[in-house]
């Protein structure tokens, strides 16, 4: 917007009509301010903010290397968890004693294929009348790069116990546990069936 100068002419009509004006509410009386006590005023000071010093991530820490890993290892999740078919079978089983009477091997396969395998598979040795049976899944390669969610070893071995403890196959399994070395150790499952009715 440009500004122009007032014309003579204009500033003669404003002051006819201001001589004219009347006031709305002429109980009040106007209190002008003077001008030179509206400039004396200070202005109101600003709050400075407040310095942040120089850190380093983790500088104040009393503990070097500490690690939150709250969900413990595979291995470590299945030894602990309770035994519910009988102790001294479980014994012969944790030995390698016991042979198992079926056995399936996942090893290879992509999550979207070793799912419906090992469901068909449990429920087939279950109507089968089989009691012990093995599923193989293979120790998994590390493929973890160091990013900032870790990737754990073996993605088969992590999700057929899981998968074990789901519906339809949940009511089926009596007991999960790690397979004795000669049948395969920490790459393998012998997954305990419960009796038909």
């Amino acid at each position: 917007m440009i500004r122009r100068r007032v014309k003579p002419e204009e500033l003669e009509l404003w002051h006819q009509v201001a001589r004219t004006a009347r006031r709305l509410n002429p109980e009040q009386p106007a209190k002008p301010q003077p001008l030179a006590d509206s400039l004396s005023k200070k202005p109101p000071k600003v709050k400075e903010r407040p310095r942040i010093e120089e850190f380093k991530l983790g500088e104040k820490t009393t503990k070097a290397g500490h690690i939150n890993d709250v969900l413990p290892g595979i291995s470590e999740r299945i030894a602990a968890a309770p035994v519910a078919m009988d102790k001294k079978a479980f014994t012969r089983l944790k030995r390698g004693k016991l042979v198992p009477e079926g056995k399936i091997d996942l090893h290879g396969m992509t999550m979207a294929q070793a799912h419906p395998a090992l469901t068909g598979f449990i429920l087939r040795s279950h109507a089968a009348g089989k009691r012990l049976v093995l599923v193989v899944t293979g120790k998994g390669k590390d493929r973890d790069t160091g990013g900032p969610i870790p990737v754990r070893q073996g993605v088969l071995r992590h999700n057929v116990p899981q998968w074990l403890r789901m519906d339809p196959l949940a009511p089926l399994v009596l007991q999960i546990t790690e397979a004795h070395l000669k049948h395969g150790g920490g790459g393998a499952y012998y997954v305990y069936l419960r009796r038909q009715r």
